[in-house]
């Protein structure tokens, strides 16, 4: 090996290896070690949020296996970084918000809104049911594909009463009576669960990290 490196009468392998193990451990100290010793005082999870149920789960990793964090985020800024509170995403982020998000969901798009509160600005499970059959039906001019094969399509005389039926608007009515899956219900029911609007604390010591969202319905 040592052929291939400079022959310096001041450097050596030994002091290559050494100044690169030097090199590693800094990146690492400041990559881990320092951000674990800044999050390690935060909340374990933020007093106003509950674990998610079993129907819950399972439709975030509906969530996850349809694509949604590919254009949705669910991460609001710190308002001297972006208009995301204007925008009535809420407060900003932090880290106790996501204490049961296994994997996180942050994501990295804004195709469309973000969704770190959308229940608090949409609360109405028919309007999400609506929604995912047909975005444009309920929000003009949207981008978002439609999830219609979340549904099933039936005739008014095979409609069971527990069936979660789902009234379009007539411009977008079907012929045949739209009911909502058991996978659709369970999508519906993750959303209804990203209300993160509580007021937090960051530590005992420190003012709160935002004030409770103003709550108003989703337009766009």
């Amino acid at each position: 090996m040592s052929k291939f490196l400079p022959q310096s009468p001041h450097i050596s392998e030994v002091h290559i290896v050494v100044g690169s193990m030097v090199i590693l451990a800094m990146a690492t100290s400041l990559m881990v070690v320092v951000p674990w010793l800044l999050l390690q005082d935060a909340h374990p999870a933020g007093a106003g949020l509950k674990p998610y149920t079993p129907q819950e789960l399972r439709g975030r990793a509906s969530y996850i296996a349809n694509g949604c964090v590919y254009c949705h985020s669910q991460q609001p800024r710190d308002i001297k970084q972006a208009p995301d509170f204007s925008r009535g995403w809420g407060r900003a982020s932090v880290a106790s918000d996501y204490f049961y998000d296994r994997p996180h969901l942050l994501g990295t798009m804004r195709t469309g809104p973000d969704l770190f509160n959308i229940a608090a600005r949409q609360p109405s499970v028919d309007w999400h049911l609506g929604h995912l059959y047909q975005p444009r039906a309920y929000t003009k001019g949207s981008n978002m594909p439609g999830y219609p094969f979340l549904f099933l399509h039936k005739r008014d005389e095979d409609v069971k009463p527990d069936d979660k039926v789902i009234n379009l608007p007539p411009d977008f009515a079907t012929g045949q009576t739209v009911v909502a899956s058991q996978e659709a219900l369970d999508l519906v029911a993750y959303l209804l669960a990203l209300d993160r609007t509580y007021p937090v604390l960051k530590r005992p010591d420190l003012p709160p990290a935002g004030d409770a969202m103003p709550r108003r319905k989703e337009t766009k």
